[in-house]
């Protein structure tokens, strides 16, 4: 019995270092072609052409201290970050069975129910925070989510209707629902890109106007988690895009041309207004979801 117990946390243990050493790369490799985009080397210090910078960083991420209030709201700030691993979690779960070629006939619903938390989690964060930056950073988040997951749910019905199934298991045919409309794949980058708060729709963080948004107030190993959280959901969605629109046998090359179009929009786009954002969600975006809807039923 105890050497079942053992064996189960050494494998969630191996399973964290796992997560957190893709995490590394990915930032590592964010921070290079952001350095090439914008003309200069980037990391190129802590070991050789900076390959070990990340985690030097992770290291003292880890040493820093805070000194915690103990009022209800900063409790709830600490259940958000939880709240955020559990998510992930849940992900990476999803991405399992769809490896072992045992989804769900309603993986994509569990998908959409995922997504529909992420929102809490940044909503509690910045609440919990007693900082106005973080406040206002998770009330445009909160909203925002609203606006896109409208448009993300519409997107995931049309699928589900070319395909015949909500099943990723079986999204493997000989179209690909990129070539029927390449304008969709479009409007899914847009709603991906305000899921996982990037730029040019990264609201909840915000640096110019919002110091770091909803994680202001975080550091060391909640600061961390947050962190690697924000890029594991990244690369599900990255995966996730592979299936929905292209589902091939070469889904790795999508996956890191999705990888590539994150940082790529980080470093070319400025931050859209967040009227703007909201008035073309709702008046251009989502009516034309609706119309596609419409004239498939």
């Amino acid at each position: 019995m105890f050497l079942g117990w053992l064996l189960e946390i050494l494998n969630l243990f191996l399973c964290f270092v796992l997560v957190m050493i893709f995490v590394a790369f990915f930032i590592l490799s964010e921070r290079k072609i952001l350095g090439y985009i914008q003309l200069r080397k980037g990391p190129n210090k802590v070991g050789i052409s900076g390959l070990f910078q990340s985690f030097a960083d992770l290291i003292k991420l880890i040493l820093k201290f805070k000194v915690y209030n103990t009022q209800l709201r900063s409790s709830i700030s600490t259940f958000s970050v939880y709240l955020l691993i559990i998510i992930s979690f849940f992900y990476c779960n999803l991405y399992n069975f769809w490896l072992a070629g045992n989804s769900s006939i309603f993986s994509i619903l569990f998908f959409l129910i995922i997504t529909s938390l992420s929102g809490y989690s940044i909503l509690g964060a910045g609440w919990g925070s007693y900082n106005k930056y973080s406040l206002y950073g998770s009330l445009r988040a909160s909203f925002g989510s609203v606006t896109f997951e409208a448009c993300l749910m519409g997107l995931l019905l049309i699928s589900g209707v070319f395909f015949s199934s909500y099943n990723l298991s079986e999204y493997f045919s000989l179209y690909s629902l990129f070539f029927l409309s390449p304008f969709l794949y479009f409007l899914w980058l847009v709603s991906i890109l305000c899921e996982t708060n990037r730029t040019p729709f990264d609201y909840a963080e915000s640096e110019s106007d919002l110091v770091s948004g909803f994680n202001t107030e975080y550091c060391n190993v909640f600061f961390t988690c947050l962190f690697a959280c924000e890029y594991l959901i990244i690369y599900i969605m990255s995966w996730f895009s592979a299936i929905i629109f292209f589902n091939s046998s070469v889904n790795n090359f999508f996956i890191i041309f999705n990888f590539f179009f994150f940082i790529w929009s980080r470093g070319t786009f400025p931050r859209v207004r967040y009227d703007h954002f909201i008035s073309f969600m709702w008046k251009y975006n989502l009516l034309f979801i609706i119309l596609i809807l419409l004239c498939l039923f």
